[in-house]
């Protein structure tokens, strides 16, 4: 069976290298014979991260691996956000805007995005090292606002911190994973760092503070438990 779309764009024939076809082979020796197909998800993973997206011949490929129709095998990747069916920038950043990001700045955390790299939601830089996309909640909410580029998080951003987070991965190098501003996991902020950050997207979105008096973890949890 043939597959014609307009985002499945042949470019040449797939095959898994030497490495992934041992650990292809690992994937499938998880399942029975007889429920090879539900390999599909994994095989698929496995292979966008070799080619970095998933064009015709590599689903047409996972069909025949798994014993499935193509068409088959093109419904689960149409279906997760997380395949690509175009080639991707080396580094595709996320931005999540739902709500609790939003709150706390994902429009500018967009913005700084579109103007490092000079490309929109769906866009890709030229040079083919970044693929920007708007996505929905990542599950980190309580450090917002946040982005996920390739397998990783980085949160408590601010639009500078967005811009030099950029920098660093267009230079090759490789910038601390997970909060940008010291926090552990989602571990309360203390007062410094809270008041700090408050200020700055204030700052950023002229919003005045004068007059606002920030209420320490210690005192909401006073006023919470009587």
């Amino acid at each position: 069976m043939s597959l014609v779309d307009p985002l499945l764009n042949e470019d040449k024939a797939f095959m898994f290298s030497e490495e992934n076809q041992k650990r292809a082979q690992d994937i499938l020796s998880k399942y029975p014979e007889n429920r090879r197909a539900a390999a599909t998800l994994p095989l698929l993973d496995l292979a966008q991260r070799q080619e970095g997206w998933l064009s015709k011949s590599v689903i047409e490929s996972v069909a025949e691996i798994v014993g499935s129709a193509p068409i088959r095998v093109y419904e689960v990747a149409s279906f997760y956000t997380m395949f690509y069916l175009k080639p991707m920038g080396k580094h595709v950043v996320q931005v999540c805007s739902t709500t609790p990001c939003w709150l706390k700045g994902s429009d500018e955390i967009t913005e700084a995005c579109q103007k490092k790299l000079g490309i929109g939601f769906g866009e890709t830089t030229k040079d083919g090292k970044f693929s920007l996309l708007e996505v929905e909640c990542l599950g980190a909410c309580v450090n917002a606002p946040m982005v996920q580029i390739n397998d990783d998080y980085y949160e408590d951003l601010t639009p500078d911190m967005m811009e030099v987070l950029l920098e660093d991965l267009a230079q090759g190098r490789k910038p601390k994973v997970g909060s940008q501003i010291g926090r552990k996991g989602s571990e309360p902020l203390d007062d410094k760092k809270l008041n700090d950050m408050q200020r700055e997207i204030a700052s950023s979105k002229n919003i005045s503070l004068e007059g606002v008096a920030p209420k320490s973890a210690k005192e909401g949890g006073d006023r919470h438990a009587s």
